[in-house]
């Protein structure tokens, strides 16, 4: 498990004043961690969904506000149809349980993406999540789905276009963020991806202007408490100056 109160890792010390405030993670590696164990890549999604629960309760813990995980993007529809429905079928039985726990456990939840494409059964499961926030004051885990980073931005600039036609003012940053999918929600200090890529993969793009990248080669279902405590020690030794020079 990681460690509170500024007490050691292997990798150093966890500050606990100068944790990021919003966490986003690229769930990356299910597959091939299914494969390396001779298992259908359905068994790498099915334990990548229980890390993911393993990793919100501690970044809750932690004090960590806001934690949004890419889960399933507009190009993986591509995949095998088996295994897209076994994603599916995933993300239908987290969204049970959320339901049953969320304000039990003080968490909120927010869908990210573009859910026309989902099934009635899991938008109404989506809604009813979603109705229960307003009762809740801990922690946020936002779940991208059917996100693209691309089409977002396309997305909310169409509609943030129309609203300065509509209102004759000029379009500005401010005016497209409010139809962002994290409308309201703060950028991610810190994205990581596990499994060894290093790239976004049309994830948060806007978002992640000044985000702080940490890419380790751990693959998801592998990843662990102490490695999120890596993570986060990694970046509390960055300096953040957000394009300009660094004070003396």
């Amino acid at each position: 498990m990681g460690l509170f109160n500024k007490k050691s890792t292997q990798a150093g010390r966890l500050d606990m004043e100068k944790l990021p405030r919003h966490v986003a993670v690229i769930m990356d590696g299910n597959g091939r961690w299914a494969k390396k164990r001779g298992l259908p890549r359905t068994a790498g999604h099915a334990a990548g969904a229980e890390v993911f629960r393993r990793i919100a309760t501690y970044c809750s813990k932690l004090g960590i506000e806001y934690l949004t995980v890419y889960a399933f993007s507009t190009e993986n529809w591509k995949r095998p149809s088996d295994e897209v429905e076994a994603i599916m079928a995933l993300f239908e039985k987290y969204l049970h349980e959320a339901i049953e726990k969320m304000e039990k456990e003080n968490v909120r939840l927010r869908v990210l993406g573009d859910t026309s494409r989902l099934s009635p059964e899991i938008r109404a499961l989506i809604e009813e999540t979603a109705a229960k926030n307003d009762r809740i004051t801990g922690m946020q885990a936002n779940i991208c789905i059917n996100y693209g980073g691309r089409s977002e931005i396309l997305r909310a600039a169409k509609a943030a276009a129309a609203d300065a036609i509509r209102s004759g003012l000029e379009l500005d940053c401010e005016m497209l963020e409010k139809h962002l999918y994290t409308s309201g929600i703060p950028d991610p200090d810190l994205i990581i991806r596990p499994s060894g890529e290093k790239r976004l993969s049309n994830f948060l793009l806007w978002q992640s202007a000044y985000s702080e990248l940490y890419f380790t080669d751990a693959l998801w279902p592998d990843f662990t408490e102490r490695e999120l405590d890596r993570a986060i020690i990694d970046y509390q030794s960055r300096s953040r100056r957000y394009g300009g020079i660094q004070k003396p």
